[in-house]
């Protein structure tokens, strides 16, 4: 049960994470390219930061 809920929650979240990361992607298109080179590395890397608790607890053994 544990990992259903886990992947729902993150299944969402990474849809959130992605339309916020296109939505502001796309305003930068007047920004120089190394800087829309840094917000899409930032933004492809960043989403695992929040989700590490989730999976820790998802893969947990119970006791």
């Amino acid at each position: 049960m544990r990992k259903i809920i886990a992947s729902l929650v993150m299944l969402a979240f990474l849809a959130v994470w992605i339309f916020l990361a296109g939505t502001i992607g796309t305003r930068l298109t007047e920004a120089p390219d190394w800087l829309q080179l840094v917000f899409y590395i930032f933004a492809g890397i960043a989403w695992v930061l929040p989700l590490r608790p989730l999976m820790r607890w998802m893969n947990a053994k119970e006791s």
